[in-house]
């Protein structure tokens, strides 16, 4: 599916960022990449009672020309539900925000990152008429694994040199602002920023990216969605739920939080003790739906970069409507699907809307603090 990835830099030995350059794709394997052995701690069965509930209905009517969207379960346009979405990498510093667009993302996630920073993925179906996204930053290897599971064009500007084995795989699609296509036709620079946090892009140039490398536009026929979803105008409410009307992530740098407003029914995000807000609208981030995902991870080296287990699976906590419960999660393989599961081992079903993704590294998960 995926045409040639052309590679523009050289990597030394024990630099840990690719840099740029040009030159086409390597035709040699890649060197293996070390992964975390999975934990019996991390696989534990939960013991209690199932608190999610699983709504029933008798058969969803879908609006004619409308789809689910398998990014929220709302229902969009079939011409933009059934596109493939791009997932675009985010800077999260606080001299890069406000992020541009962020808004228009179906589903965020956001994962650590070297030096104590979290940085943020949001994945994109709707944003047509979006004319600046971003700033866009480098890839880290665990975001690529998390985008594929939405058969997703990943988009970034550079990348650590423990993704390049990922990048180089013919399953990934990806936009690289280092290679051929990049610069002047997916990426452009702002004169409003100081590099390296004025990197944007918009619909048309990341369409004139994806045209350029030949990628697929549609789904892959076989691919079924990722997150279950009640049907519009149901819900799920977790009744037997711990209280969640805040959701504190541990995440040094951003002291990222979210409040629950239970007039409107979704989550405010707040980041640096402050509102996070979208820089082209002004308004405050929101989400319906927080999943916060427990993983093992292991130093790749001396420089602080993390090699998160994406695959092998832990626990969590799905929060929505001002409830939490706990729950476990297993991803299918490297470009699968992850799977969230109740205390009785059923899948869980989600309200519609956008959902928040956390990745809480093991180490840090009692730091969660939720109330």
């Amino acid at each position: 599916m995926k045409r040639k990835y052309w590679m523009m830099g050289l990597l030394c030995s024990g630099m840990v960022l690719a840099l740029s350059g040009c030159g086409k794709k390597k035709d040699a394997e890649p060197t293996p990449i070390p992964t975390v052995e999975p934990t019996q701690e991390a696989a534990a069965e939960p013991t209690q009672e199932p608190d999610v509930v699983e709504p029933v209905s008798s058969g969803e009517v879908i609006p004619e020309g409308m789809v689910k969207s398998y990014l929220t379960g709302e229902y969009v346009p079939e011409e933009i539900g059934r596109k493939r979405p791009v997932a675009i990498m985010l800077n999260n510093i606080y001299g890069a925000l406000p992020q541009c667009g962020i808004d228009r993302a179906g589903v965020i996630y956001e994962a650590p990152a070297e030096g104590g920073i979290s940085r943020l993925m949001g994945i994109f179906e709707d944003y047509q008429d979006e004319e600046r996204i971003g700033s866009v930053r480098s890839c880290r290897d665990y975001f690529i694994s998390y985008a594929m599971g939405f058969n997703a064009i990943y988009a970034h500007y550079g990348q650590a040199v423990y993704a390049v084995p990922y990048l180089d795989s013919e399953e990934v699609d990806n936009l690289s602002g280092l290679e051929q296509y990049g610069d002047g036709i997916t990426y452009y620079r702002s004169d409003d920023r100081q590099a390296p946090h004025n990197v944007f892009t918009n619909y048309d140039m990341l369409q004139a990216g994806i045209e350029a490398y030949g990628y697929e536009t549609a789904y892959d026929p076989a691919y079924e969605g990722y997150y279950q979803f009640v049907p519009v105008g149901e819900r799920v409410d977790l009744a037997d739920g711990q209280t969640a009307s805040t959701v504190k992530i541990p995440y040094v740098s951003q002291h990222p939080y979210f409040t629950y407003n239970a007039e409107e029914e979704v989550y405010y995000r707040f980041q640096y003790d402050e509102p996070h807000v979208d820089g082209n609208t002004g308004e405050q981030l929101t989400c319906k739906n927080i999943i916060l995902q427990y993983s093992p991870w292991q130093p790749y080296d001396e420089n602080g970069y993390l090699n998160i287990d994406t695959i092998s699976g832990g626990a969590g906590k799905y929060i929505t409507n001002g409830k939490a419960v706990d729950i476990t999660w297993k991803k299918d393989s490297q470009w699968g699907v992850t799977h969230y599961y109740d205390a009785s081992g059923q899948e869980i079903t989600l309200n519609p809307g956008r959902t928040w993704v956390d990745i809480v590294l093991n180490d840090y998960a009692d730091d969660v603090v939720i109330e």
